[in-house]
């Protein structure tokens, strides 16, 4: 069965993968031949600020080998270090499309707004819906390391 794409790029952080990652990175695979999937390195996480620690690259980058293994989708994908938000978003002349969540969605037109003044074709932006947890919320990274939430989105209990 043919995909809509022959080269689509995803990219993020990856920490504490969660059930928002598993579902973005899904929909990068159903849609892309091949899938390029930036991967933040610790350089750039720690010019993020992000409120929370963040697990080393290497471990952020063993989980995501495994999800991809677990599915068969390792041969379909490709894993690259990201130094900045472009990666290779910017400079490959290959990609067609692009997924992101709602939230990182205008770093997309950003890059598209790039891509144009650089001659390069804009990328088809495909954003999805951020992933809810149990109480209707967004899961994310934070909320997981807060332990307000677990990996799919279950509310922790309190003491």
């Amino acid at each position: 069965m043919s995909k809509p794409f022959k080269f689509v790029a995803v990219g993020g952080t990856f920490d504490e993968f969660h059930k928002g990652h598993r579902v973005l990175l899904e929909r990068a695979l159903k849609i892309g031949e091949h899938v390029l999937i930036g991967l933040c390195t610790d350089d750039f996480v720690q010019k993020m600020l992000k409120p929370h620690k963040i697990a080393p690259f290497a471990v952020r980058l063993e989980e995501l080998k495994g999800f991809l293994l677990k599915h068969g989708w390792l041969d379909h994908a490709k894993i690259v270090p990201l130094y900045d938000a472009y990666g290779p978003a910017l400079t490959n002349e290959r990609l067609e499309a692009i997924v992101v969540s709602e939230e990182t969605e205008a770093r997309a037109h950003e890059i598209n707004k790039k891509r144009i003044e650089m001659n390069l074709q804009p990328l088809h932006i495909i954003a999805i819906r951020m992933v809810l947890a149990q109480n209707c919320k967004p899961i994310s990274t934070t909320r997981i390391r807060r332990l307000e939430i677990d990996r799919e989105g279950r509310l922790l209990k309190r003491k």
